[in-house]
């Protein structure tokens, strides 16, 4: 049996409906070929890796469960048009372009250049889809024109696009994670008689669109610990996370916690990045959660993207810290 065949089998034994065109395309079409990150955390149903862009923010396809619960309320038919708006490295394109088949069309939408050209690259071979940046979501871009039956937004963002809810087609709808950065409802909303029907589809946590994009703001260390409360309670929700990692993590967070209220925030107060003491102590406790990290990620506020724990090789792990 194939890595991703048990995963199939093993997310259908937990309650998840997959589809039999959802199946076929996810044996049909490699993961392996939209990242070069190690591809072990996709087939425990965690979201992978697959581009650090250069301003060191690290953008992820989404866990398996995710994207079949997205494929499945999408009510893929062969023939269709799909609008896909954020490429999630090419992955989920390639995915929607199988079920719809070679009279099918995929069109996807990205803020991101570095993005663009990484699915553009992964998907060169794949005729039936196309992609093209656009610099502001809020902007009708000039690409696709005409109305939309299936518009798919794979980031967080806090409302509809009026462009694109004006060129919805009756009967048709847009799938998205409305909300603040921390938390979304995954929301269907179909467009019929010119009523708009919102289905909510249950809680869920994206990272944004266009993570570059998002306010720079540092966060500050009872900021960051309220955060991470936040990431080991759905950890512990999902059952991924073993005992040590918990117990690391706790520790992190009252490290954080104790702190001095004055600490300013990481690139501020004149303070080197290597010698601030949030970077210090997520670095000396990295090594009991580093598999969670991508995970820990897309959970946490943007900003913790900067935080690349594989890379801080400026930091002397062996240095005596005073906690």
């Amino acid at each position: 049996m194939t890595r991703a065949a048990d995963l199939l089998r093993r997310l259908s034994k937990e309650g998840f409906i997959v589809p039999e065109q959802v199946k076929k395309a996810m044996l049909k079409v490699d993961i392996e070929d939209f990242t070069d990150y190690d591809v072990a955390p996709f087939y425990a149903d965690r979201p992978v890796p697959y581009i650090e862009s250069d301003s060191g923010n690290i953008k992820t396809i989404s866990a398996p469960h995710m994207i079949i619960t997205l494929l499945h309320h999408m009510e893929l038919a062969l023939g269709q048009e799909i609008i896909v708006i954020g490429c999630k490295g090419g992955y989920l394109s390639a995915l929607i372009a199988t079920i719809v088949g070679e009279d099918g069309r995929v069109n996807v939408l990205d803020p991101s250049s570095e993005v663009v050209n990484h699915a553009k690259e992964r998907l060169s071979h794949w005729p039936t889809i196309e992609i093209r940046s656009v610099e502001d979501l809020d902007i009708a871009p000039v690409a696709f024109p005409g109305e939309f039956n299936r518009v798919i937004l794979t980031g967080q963002i806090e409302a509809i696009p009026e462009w694109i809810k004006s060129r919805i087609s009756d009967g048709g709808f847009v799938i998205a994670p409305l909300g603040d950065i921390d938390s979304q409802n995954l929301m269907k909303i179909e467009f019929q008689d010119n009523i708009e029907l919102e289905t909510n589809l249950g809680n869920v946590c994206f990272g944004p669109i266009d993570l570059d994009s998002t306010d720079n703001t540092h966060l500050h260390p009872k900021e960051l610990a309220d955060l991470i409360e936040l990431s080991i309670e759905t950890c512990e929700e999902l059952e991924i996370i073993d005992y040590e990692e918990l117990q690391s993590l706790q520790d992190l967070v009252a490290k954080l916690n104790n702190l001095p209220d004055e600490t300013p925030p990481i690139g501020e107060g004149g303070i080197p990045i290597s010698e601030h003491p949030m970077v210090k102590l997520l670095w000396h406790y990295s090594p009991s959660f580093l598999r969670l990290w991508p995970i820990i990620q897309v959970m946490l506020h943007p900003m913790i993207s900067n935080f690349n724990l594989q890379t801080w090789n400026q930091i002397d792990d062996d240095e005596d810290i005073d906690w």
